[in-house]
C-alpha cells in the first residue's frame, strides 16, 4: 500500500512553506510502532483532509469530518508526536494552531508487519480507511461533477480500467513503471508556484489481481 502527500504545492502556497527535495513514494517506509499510531479512522482521515485541502486548523477539520475540534486537537497532537503531522510555523496563533501533513509519502508492506495480529488488524485498518477515503472522493466527483464543474474541467478529467492477464511478477514490473512514470511527472506539479485557478485534485492509480479469479493453466 502507498499513500502520497498529494496537496503539498498547495500546502506550501498557503503555509509559507517549500518542500526541500522532491517527494518520492519512498520518502518514508512505515513500521508497525508508526502504524499503530496511525491506526485510527479519524486519524487515517485528518491525513486525507490535510493531504487533500493542505494546512487546516484543529477547528476546520472539525468542521469537515464532523468531529468536535478537541477531538481533532487530540488526535493531531498524537499524530505529530510521530511526524504525521506538522505546526505550520508563523501562522496562527497559541489557541488556533495550524496544522500541516509532513511532506513524504507513506509506504506500508504487508509482509513485513503480518507477522502478528496486532500488525495484520493494523494494517488492514488503515488500508481499508485510506481505501474508503479514495472511493468516497470519487463517488463523490462522479454524484456532483456535472454540477461542480466547467466544461473546460469534465473534459480534463480521466477515469480509466485496463483488465489485463498476468503473472505476479509481471504485475510488480507494470507497477514499477507506473509509480516511475507518476513520479517523473507529479513532481515539477510540486515544485512549481501554484497558478490561478488550481483546484485540490487527486490522481489515483489501481492495480491489483482480480478476486474471484482463476491462475492460467491451473
Amino acid at each position: 500500500m502507498n499513500d502520497e502527500e498529494s496537496a503539498e504545492a498547495t500546502s506550501a502556497a498557503e503555509g509559507g512553506e517549500t518542500s526541500e527535495q522532491p517527494l518520492r513514494r519512498t520518502d518514508r517506509h512505515i513500521d508497525l510502532a508508526a502504524l499503530k499510531v496511525m491506526a485510527h479512522p479519524l486519524r487515517v482521515r485528518i491525513l486525507d483532509e490535510l493531504s487533500k485541502f493542505g494546512p487546516l486548523t484543529a477547528s476546520g477539520l472539525g468542521e469537515r469530518l464532523g468531529e468536535s475540534s478537541g477531538a481533532t486537537s487530540y488526535h493531531l497532537r498524537q499524530l505529530a508526536k510521530h511526524d504525521f503531522v506538522r505546526e505550520v510555523e508563523g501562522k496562527g496563533s497559541a489557541r488556533e494552531r495550524w496544522w500541516r501533513r509532513a511532506p513524504v509519502g507513506l509506504s506500508m508492506d504487508p509482509t513485513e508487519l503480518g507477522d502478528t495480529a496486532a500488525g495484520r488488524e493494523a494494517y488492514d485498518l488503515v488500508n481499508r480507511e485510506f481505501r474508503r477515503n479514495q472511493e468516497n472522493a470519487l463517488n463523490d466527483f462522479m454524484a456532483r461533477a456535472a454540477d461542480t464543474f466547467s466544461e473546460t474541467w469534465l473534459k480534463a478529467i480521466t477515469i480509466s480500467t485496463s483488465n489485463l492477464r498476468m503473472t505476479a511478477e509481471e504485475l510488480a514490473e507494470l507497477s514499477a513503471k507506473v509509480y516511475d512514470v507518476l513520479d517523473e511527472a507529479i513532481v515539477a506539479f510540486r515544485e512549481r508556484e501554484v497558478p490561478a485557478g488550481a483546484r485540490p485534485v487527486q490522481v489515483q492509480f489501481n492495480a491489483f489481481p482480480i478476486i474471484g479469479g482463476v491462475e492460467q493453466g491451473s
